[in-house]
């Protein structure tokens, strides 16, 4: 085949978006001879999109040297700038920042006044938002926004509007940086921008709904984005990125199969060479899926392996809960919560901590926690992060011994959960509602409470959960009459078991301080004064054998 008939080809399979076919045609005529600078860019384009990132840089490279010979000072300059963000973005730190130093000398530092010094303008804000300066970060954005209306190149308009809808999130004007978002992903979907900026910007507005925890938007642009690459199968980068996401919503929605498989399509499409950070982000949700099945081993080797690039945090302190390993939880999360800043970051960090503090009979902890949680819910003000404080508060309210104040608060997170089809945090609201409703005597309404998380823990393979949920059936299952409270019986039972008042604050969720409350008030009440007596009554009186029921 001629090179004039391969070019064309290899031209008209980037028109397609056919990735593999532009860069084997392209390859080949420029075999023969050399391509023009344009081509070049072309068939760094259809490398990188392919996975071929060294080769991409190559070309790219030999783009701009050809430039410079034609002396098109610009176009080699944008060139270096490209350059420069592949390596930047793989990690490469020395070799990025000696191209970006190269194009600004070419363009005189800036002096020059072309769309080129626009496109510089991004690393710089990049390089801000890293050293915590979102402030000048969105005003080196909005810089570049004018640029790229100025000289109208879509391309840099849309990356810097990007970046200002970002940074106005992250400086707390949720609804600015939203709109401008959505203002961007018109231009992303409706083709108005090269490849390389649509999966870039797609992954980075997925990414920013769930940091302001926008689950609808999220899940919006997640579907959009498998679209795209779905009609694109050649594409390497932007696939294993899409699959974490649409896992971490699967998961959100209960469909725990479908989640196991995208996360390990995630992590091994990721793990290709060259591996890529995001990898990490792949071996996390894999762990989290196995911590919630119950398959303890599995998810202790995917949150090692997630480590190499993340923290493996809250999740590993949630693994250790769940092993009963309640101390090396309680450090684990503190010791995560006091490396953690930003609200979105702590947010789902506070989450956990309430729990495992909870367990771990801090209930000064939880109540701190879970009123930080509750001030980050008003700053955000996301119905996700809403229903997580409401959880939240509830507990505490029921380890405080306050049922009547906590159902309300529980009441709310469930309504927002089924709205957002979240059965799994549903059902885990709806235990605590029961156990709300047993402490005030109303065991009909605890049982279909329980009897309704029992069936979504078994419809979603939820092994450890449904251990919990018979444990504390046991506990609290009927009994004869007697003087105590049903909270009273339930901590004589667990006094006559053996356990210290820590343990039982751990196994019922409530603070080691209202454990001596009730075992003073079973004291009185029975007219004993010690454990042994305490658990002599409860064996005298058939408390003990319904344990075993």
């Amino acid at each position: 085949m001629t090179r004039d008939a391969l070019l064309d080809l290899g031209r008209e399979a980037v028109r397609r978006h056919a990735w593999r076919e532009a860069f084997t045609r392209l390859s080949a005529a420029d075999a023969q001879a050399q391509l023009e600078p344009a081509d070049l860019e072309a068939l760094a384009s259809a490398a990188h999109l392919i996975g071929k990132d060294a080769e991409s840089a190559q070309h790219l490279s030999r783009a701009h040297h050809s430039y410079l010979e034609q002396g098109e000072v610009e176009r080699a300059a944008r060139c270096a700038f490209w350059l420069a963000f592949g390596l930047l973005e793989r990690g490469e730190a020395a070799q990025g920042s000696g191209w970006l130093a190269r194009a600004r000398r070419l363009l005189d530092d800036g002096r020059r006044d072309c769309v080129e010094c626009g496109y510089l303008q991004l690393p710089i804000a990049l390089q801000q938002v890293a050293a915590g300066d979102i402030a000048g970060a969105h005003a080196t954005f909005t810089r570049a926004a004018e640029y790229g209306d100025r000289f109208a190149d879509p391309d840099l308009t849309t990356l810097a509007r990007h970046g200002q809808g970002r940074t106005l999130t992250r400086l707390g004007e949720t609804a600015r940086g939203v709109t401008l978002l959505d203002e961007v992903m018109v231009a992303v979907t409706s083709g108005e921008v090269s490849p390389i900026i649509v999966g870039t910007v797609y992954c980075s507005v997925i990414s920013a709904c769930h940091d302001i925890f926008d689950l609808r938007r999220a899940q919006e642009w997640t579907d959009a984005l498998s679209r795209w690459c779905a009609a694109q199968p050649d594409l390497v980068p932007y696939r294993g990125t899409c699959l974490v996401r649409r896992a971490e919503l699967l998961q959100l929605h209960g469909a725990w199969r479908d989640a196991v498989d995208e996360a390990r399509q995630a992590r091994e499409r990721l793990s290709q060479p060259p591996e890529q950070p995001s990898v990490g982000a792949a071996h996390y949700q894999l762990a989290e899926l196995h911590r919630l099945r119950g398959e303890f081993a599995e998810a202790e080797a995917a949150y090692r392996a997630a480590s190499r690039w993340r923290k493996p945090q809250p999740g590993l302190a949630l693994l250790r809960l769940a092993q009963g390993q309640i101390e090396a939880a309680h450090a684990g999360v503190r010791g995560a919560l006091d490396e953690t800043a930003g609200d979105a970051a702590r947010a789902r960090v506070l989450t956990a901590f309430v729990e495992i503090a909870l367990a771990a009979g801090d209930a000064t902890g939880a109540e701190a926690a879970a009123r930080e949680l509750a001030e980050i819910a008003g700053r955000l003000d996301a119905r996700y992060l809403v229903a997580l404080s409401d959880q939240a508060s509830g507990a505490v309210l029921l380890a405080q011994d306050r049922p009547r104040e906590a159902v309300p608060a529980l009441r709310r997170a469930w309504a927002v959960w089924r709205d957002l089809e979240a059965p799994y945090e549903a059902a885990r609201v709806r235990v605590l509602v029961a156990q709300a409703c047993r402490s005030q005597g109303d065991r009909d309404t605890a049982d279909l409470e329980l009897d309704a998380a029992r069936a979504t823990f078994e419809q979603l393979g939820a092994a450890p959960d449904l251990a919990r949920l018979e444990s504390l059936t046991r506990v609290e299952a009927p009994v004869a009459a007697t003087p105590l409270s049903a909270r009273e019986v339930q901590v004589l039972r667990l006094v006559a078991s053996g356990k210290t008042n820590r343990a039982i604050a751990g196994a019922l969720g409530i603070s080691e301080k209202t454990v001596a409350r009730h075992v003073s008030n079973i004291f009185t009440k029975l007219g004993v004064s010690s454990r042994a007596a305490a658990t002599a009554y409860a064996y005298q009186h058939d408390l003990v054998a319904a344990r075993s029921t």
